[in-house]
């Protein structure tokens, strides 16, 4: 079975992902929603659109650089996301 680089996420398993980074909701605005940590001694603010209910490639990509991880690290965070990448 082949696997995508960027499989699709629902919005349950990015939450995830970012709780256990400890980002911490800081504001919205309509369906945006800003989560703020410090990784790798920098504040990160990753953006998460709460309308969606699956991110494709190109949102998790942005997501992605946004929190300042690599991607095997923000697959890897949960059991279930990390399932989707090997």
């Amino acid at each position: 079975m082949s696997h995508k680089k960027y499989p699709i996420l629902k919005l349950k398993g990015v939450l995830a992902i970012l709780s256990e980074y400890s980002f911490s909701e800081i504001r919205s605005e309509d369906s945006h929603h800003h989560y703020m940590a410090i990784i790798n001694d920098q504040n990160r603010v990753v953006t998460v659109d709460h309308g969606k209910t699956e991110f494709e490639a190109f949102l998790i990509k942005s997501m992605i650089a946004q929190s300042g991880l690599s991607r095997e690290d923000f697959y890897g965070a949960t059991k279930k996301t990390a399932k989707k990448i090997k």
